[in-house]
């Protein structure tokens, strides 16, 4: 960890303020490059005041996402968010993700961005990214898996997505399959998972998340505005970005160690009690191909089980999903 993400976690671990002596002892740098740190910390916005008596103490942080802060609040074991970098702007996180990945970047690697130009979705529909308005991330992961168990990497980042969302109050966050978070039938999160892979080893795999936070609808494009919704629209206020980012990583770290572990069957049981596809009559769109049937559950890749009209069991592993009446 860098000197000024080993300062910020110790002043967060130590709100009543942290010595200069302790500091220096505990980051391994003299006085004068704790000062210089502290100084940095402050012409980035954060309010960090010095008393003899009681040292450094931090008052406020900024509405910023910043690579220092936020990986001063993981883990150190932490595997999603060892590397963590911060970009005003960039036509979208994935490719940023997808170039570092061609580059031998080691996996849990975390590219954010305040504002993407041509951030997309599924099927390669425009996402949008309005300027610190929401959080708009891409992870590269290299798990040990198979091309056809790659779903299971969605399905957890859905997972985790929904118990942190699920801890503000009056949300209820549900999950259509494969990628979206709805609240109350809005759309507030998206997952865009993009792999490289033989049959049976994958090379890597790029997680792209979209979470619609502070907007209002007047900062959504008049075209979603009766399908989306944010949580500043839900609760009535502005939300802590930073911190926001923080729990969905520490969470997505959880659901992805599991994966590891060989706990799908876990995970899928939790999908499964928040997933508004499963009971439902749907129909999937696969390029031209069109499936009619029940959702009844999913195998133990992650794929979803469609029964057809005729009774046979279909594995579908993306598509578009509607609900038929």
């Amino acid at each position: 960890m860098k000197p000024a993400a080993q300062i910020l976690a110790m002043l967060r671990n130590c709100p009543h303020g942290v010595g200069g002596a302790e500091l220096c002892e505990q980051v391994g740098v003299s006085r004068a490059a704790i000062w210089s740190h502290i100084e940095t910390l402050r012409n980035m916005d954060f309010d960090i005041i010095a008393s003899p008596h009681r040292g450094y103490k931090l008052l406020a942080c900024p509405d910023e996402l910043l690579a220092e802060d936020l990986h001063s609040r993981l883990a150190k074991d932490s595997i999603i968010g060892r590397s963590i970098r911060v970009m005003d702007t960039t036509t979208s996180t994935n490719d940023e993700v997808e170039r570092s990945a061609l580059k031998g970047e080691s996996e849990g690697l975390v590219i954010f961005a305040e504002t993407q130009s041509k951030g997309r979705g599924r099927m390669g529909r425009k996402w949008s990214s309005p300027a610190k308005k929401g959080l708009w991330f891409s992870i590269l992961l290299r798990p040990p898996l198979r091309a056809i168990e790659c779903t299971q990497i969605t399905i957890a980042s859905a997972i985790g997505l929904r118990k942190v969302l699920s801890r503000f109050k009056g949300i209820n966050p549900q999950i259509k399959w494969p990628n979206d978070i709805l609240v109350r039938g809005r759309k507030i999160a998206g997952i865009l998972t993009e792999m490289s892979a033989e049959p049976n080893h994958v090379k890597h795999l790029v997680v792209g998340i979209g979470i619609d936070v502070n907007q209002t609808y007047s900062e959504m494009p008049a075209h979603i505005r009766p399908l989306a919704t944010s949580l500043k629209i839900l609760l009535g206020k502005p939300i802590d970005r930073p911190q926001l980012a923080v729990d969905i990583l520490h969470e997505l770290n959880i659901v992805y160690k599991k994966i590891l572990s060989g706990d799908f069957e876990d995970l899928a049981e939790d999908w499964s009690n928040y997933c508004t596809t499963l009971g439902k009559r749907v129909s999937i769109e696969i390029g031209s191909r069109k499936i009619i049937g029940c959702a009844e559950a999913l195998d133990e890749t992650g794929a979803l089980l469609i029964r057809t009209e005729h009774g046979r069991i279909e594995r579908v592993v993306g598509g578009d999903v509607n609900l038929e009446k």
